[in-house]
């Protein structure tokens, strides 16, 4: 039988002891069931904590410089229809008609 691969360290050797599954090569210990829910469904979380989802208004709360332009998004802008996505920059949304990529620690949901 074939276990997931280490979410830690991405091994193949990861053999089932008991409840939980473990990796030889980092030690690394979790429950089998988890592994599956973070690769299919991470969770998004805002600022305060609170799980976001595909469709969310948000707000930003703290003025952001736009990465090679001399525009600042200001604090307060309310972010409508948001999508969540993979990488570092975890929200992809439109802001004034411009597509943005933010990052969910500097925004509150709405």
């Amino acid at each position: 039988m074939t276990y997931s691969a280490c979410p830690q360290c991405q091994s193949d050797f990861t053999y089932h002891d008991g409840s939980q599954l473990v990796c030889p090569e980092c030690a690394h210990e979790w429950q089998e069931h988890e592994s599956a829910n973070q690769e299919e469904n991470p969770i998004v979380k805002d600022a305060n904590g609170t799980p976001l989802a595909d469709g969310d208004t948000v707000v930003l709360i703290k003025d952001l410089k736009v990465k090679g332009s001399s525009m600042v998004i200001k604090q307060g802008t309310k972010v409508k229809g948001i999508r969540l996505q993979d990488g570092d920059h975890d929200i992809g949304c439109k802001i004034d008609g411009t597509p943005m990529n933010l990052k969910s620690e500097f925004v509150k949901k709405a």
